[in-house]
């Protein structure tokens, strides 16, 4: 179950992901695509233990995207999983620069869209579903980032 968040993170719940939806500035989004699932997807996978939410997004953005995100972010969705009783939690952040994409990860690259193009793409793939809206709450946010 996909939940729309609003300025706070679920709290009746371990968190155990986190993903981005990373921002140029010229308003164009980062997705990447994924060897496994063969579909474009939002960059970012499990906390490690003991590990911060603010420290798993930085770690896994620069391994799957090669980006380092700048420090405002909005969360913007919270998926439930049923079989783990976790979270993943979805963030909104604009990129301050880009830095070498390290090898051997799940991700074969990064892809640069319009918010438009990324729903096309994205409803192509898979249909209208979780990463559709995802994508369209996050084009509602990214107005709201510094």
């Amino acid at each position: 179950m996909l939940k729309r968040l609003v300025g706070e993170l679920p709290n009746d719940k371990r968190i155990a992901g986190v993903h981005s939806i990373p921002v140029l500035e010229d308003g164009s989004i980062v997705l990447v695509w994924d060897r496994n699932e063969k579909t474009l997807t939002t960059v970012g996978g499990r906390l490690e233990p003991g590990e911060s939410l603010e420290d798993a997004l930085d770690r896994e953005t620069v391994e799957e995207a090669g980006l380092v995100l700048k420090r405002e972010r909005l969360p913007i969705a919270a998926l439930y999983w049923e079989s783990t009783d976790t979270y993943t939690v979805f963030y909104i952040a604009r990129v301050e620069r880009y830095v070498p994409m390290p090898a051997g990860y799940e991700t074969t690259g990064r892809v640069t869209f319009s918010f438009e193009t990324a729903r096309q793409m994205v409803a192509k793939l898979e249909g209208e579903g979780l990463r559709s809206r995802l994508l369209e709450w996050a084009e509602e946010a990214a107005s709201r980032l510094p």
